[in-house]
């Protein structure tokens, strides 16, 4: 029996892998009553009791919470931007490589990826890996994201009987470009330069759509069959898997759909476009491959199982 503590386990992604948890017979979870739910004390014993412990934390919460656990020889997977690019930490993208899926297998201590980091890093790692993208390149990408990627707070804004009449259309945010995920973005990617972000939020529950464009140049003219056969090459299955432009997932009558695959914790890469001009696309769901479902596969590498083991797949 696997004793699983879920530190957060009341927000969206906490409850989402309590979900997946459930369907498993061997793991028993530990729930501390509505009074300590954050109580360090009563998070510690949890922590020490457990043999897998999920981070479903703000970020200092979740420094915290590594203190806590302090003395304990429970795995730490924590889904908060706390750790991500940590030396310490494997990195929970284990379709990268053959020795990150080995770190992750192997190690105490693993960072959940970033939902819109997951899309970018997964799209133009590959590429920068085979050396058709020049790590230097300069690359932008957007993301269109569901609210739920929000929290309960973002949560209530939308679903409100009072809720503002401007949250009916999409609304761009990270302005700055300062947003959390970019750190990940670069290392992660292979590049040396950031890239030039825009995320998006929109009136639907849950999805994700990540989208990098590119043009002959940053191939150096390889053409877009080249791109295809790496990123086919590289993304078999389970979780993620390349699917060809007109697969009905992620081109519906020459559209695609941040929703496509809300619910599941898959994640469809394709390409579109032509040989001068193309753009490569990530289609998940925020709070699957974007957060719970990656923290829960994460969980399954470690513990020896079955890496699909509970996860919804399309």
């Amino acid at each position: 029996m696997i004793r699983v503590f879920v530190d957060g386990g009341a927000g969206t992604t906490g409850l989402r892998i309590l979900d997946r948890l459930s369907g498993m017979a061997d793991v028993r979870t530990l729930v501390l009553p509505e009074e300590s739910r954050k109580d360090p004390a009563a998070r510690r014993d949890a922590i020490l009791s457990s043999d897998v412990t999920f981070l479903c934390l703000p970020d200092d919460a979740a420094r915290e919470a590594v203190s806590l656990a302090e003395g304990s020889s429970a795995v730490l997977i924590d889904a908060s931007t706390a750790h991500r690019t940590d030396d310490g930490w494997a990195y929970g993208l284990p379709e990268l490589s053959r020795l990150l899926r080995e770190k992750i297998m192997n190690s105490k201590r693993v960072a959940v990826p970033g939902c819109h980091a997951s899309g970018f890093i997964a799209t133009v790692y590959p590429l920068v890996e085979a050396g058709l993208v020049s790590e230097t390149a300069r690359l932008s990408c957007t993301s269109l994201t569901g609210y739920s990627g929000g929290g309960k707070k973002m949560i209530a804004e939308y679903e409100g009987a009072d809720r503002s009449p401007l949250l009916g259309a999409p609304r761009v945010y990270g302005l700055g470009q300062t947003h959390k995920h970019l750190p990940e973005m670069k290392k992660f990617s292979g590049l040396k330069s950031e890239p030039v972000f825009t995320p998006v939020v929109a009136d639907f529950y849950s999805g994700m759509l990540v989208t990098v464009p590119l043009t002959s140049d940053d191939i150096s003219g390889a053409g877009i069959g080249a791109v295809r056969e790496i990123l086919r090459e590289k993304y078999r299955g389970p979780v993620i898997k390349y699917v060809d432009g007109g697969d009905g997932a992620v081109n519906d009558g020459g559209f695609s759909s941040a929703a496509a695959l809300s619910g599941t914790d898959s994640m469809k890469v394709t390409v579109f476009g032509n040989d001068e001009r193309m753009t490569l696309a990530a289609l998940y769901d925020n709070l699957g491959k974007g957060a719970s479902g990656a923290a829960v596969q994460c969980m399954n590498l470690v513990t020896g199982r079955d890496e699909t083991e509970s996860l919804v797949l399309a």
